[in-house]
């Protein structure tokens, strides 16, 4: 059994994976998520600020919902995040489509590289015994 302490309440649970938050806890995060889902639909010309006042939700929590892609913002929604590579407007994740398409395109290039084939040794001389410097 893996007993952690909630995050949020300090109550001791039986931690599973994810967030260390107490089922309580997680289920009331839910609740916030939903809630500031249908507030973003409902009101698209707000801000971050304003969601996070009118549902009671950090506004690094919201952030961290956008950056997880749970939350998506509609094209015409004042909201914008920036990618975290290039500073490009995105409306969820970390990452704009290019700076995505670069970095796989990049790990699976690495993963395909080949490699150098493998050489025969050269003999230094034609008579491979052992040699010993003279200490004079």
């Amino acid at each position: 059994m893996n007993a952690r302490n909630c995050r949020k309440c300090g109550r001791v649970f039986n931690y599973i994976s994810g967030m260390p938050l107490c089922p309580s806890c997680r289920e009331e995060m839910e609740q916030k998520f939903q809630a500031v889902k249908e507030y973003i639909q409902n009101n698209k010309d707000t801000t971050i600020k304003t969601v996070a006042e009118e549902c009671e939700v950090d506004e690094s929590q919201i952030r961290q919902w956008v950056r997880e892609e749970r939350l998506v913002f509609s094209d015409d929604s004042s909201i914008v995040m920036q990618c975290e590579i290039c500073g490009a407007p995105i409306r969820t994740g970390r990452y704009c489509d290019k700076c995505k398409q670069d970095t796989m395109r990049s790990l699976a290039s690495a993963g395909r590289q080949p490699k150098a084939p493998l050489q025969p040794q050269k003999k230094d001389r034609e008579n491979p015994r052992m040699r010993f410097l003279d200490n004079r």
